[in-house]
């Protein structure tokens, strides 16, 4: 018999379940593309993470964002804060594309100008023609080297190498080429729910779980 403590919030003893979603604490990205026409599409995601000078990023199949990176691989990843929370859910319910409106979980709605309709501005990049969201304070200039389906077919997996990273100068520790942990609070997307460095802060309109004393999603 295993006799042994069992580690403080582990009984020991787990339940085997079937979770809708998987996405159990990963940062938002705001992604800038470029459309056919040449305007600009911005789309959230919260599939994103870093390998060395390389972004992994996780799409749809069905959205803007895929279809102008197979085109046009040049794109912006900006970087929101815990108070942007209810602009990027605002961002959420848009779409990009005249053929995706009123699909998904929430029948989005199309959009032309994403950035006003979320209340963000465009900021010129420097190496890439998409711009940067000029409210978010970590921007990555990339371009996609590689972009195809996951294992499953039901999404995209984009491969993109960062060329440029901007940082809001309260950032970065002085004298160096690096980030302040401390004075950085990533915007958290938790099963749905957004999150900073602390409390929550709100959730997604489709999140499946009520607030425990957050303030009301947007809608």
């Amino acid at each position: 018999m295993d006799t042994a403590p069992h580690p403080a919030g582990n009984t020991g003893t787990h339940l085997t379940i079937t979770p809708s979603i998987l996405y159990f604490g990963t940062p938002v990205v705001l992604l800038s593309t470029e459309n056919a026409d040449g305007t600009f599409n911005l789309a959230p995601i919260s599939s994103a993470w870093a390998l060395g000078q390389v972004v992994v990023l996780g799409l749809g199949r069905q959205g803007q964002t895929g279809a102008n990176l197979a085109a046009r691989p040049e794109l912006v990843i900006s970087l929101p804060e815990p108070r942007h929370w209810a602009a990027v859910e605002r961002l959420g319910e848009l779409t990009g594309r005249p053929a995706a409106a009123g699909h998904g979980p929430r029948r989005a709605r199309y959009e032309p100008d994403k950035f006003a309709a979320a209340g963000f501005r465009a900021q010129a990049s420097h190496t890439v023609r998409p711009p940067r969201v000029a409210e978010c304070p970590i921007q990555l200039e990339a371009r996609a080297a590689r972009v195809g389906a996951d294992a499953a077919g039901d999404f995209l997996i984009v491969e993109a190498r960062v060329l440029k990273v901007h940082a809001d100068p309260r950032l970065v520790v002085p004298g160096t080429q690096h980030i302040e942990p401390a004075a950085w609070s990533p915007l958290i997307y938790n099963f749905r729910h957004y999150f900073g460095l602390g409390p929550e802060l709100g959730h997604s309109g489709v999140s499946e779980t009520p607030s425990r004393g957050a303030v009301a999603s947007v809608r």
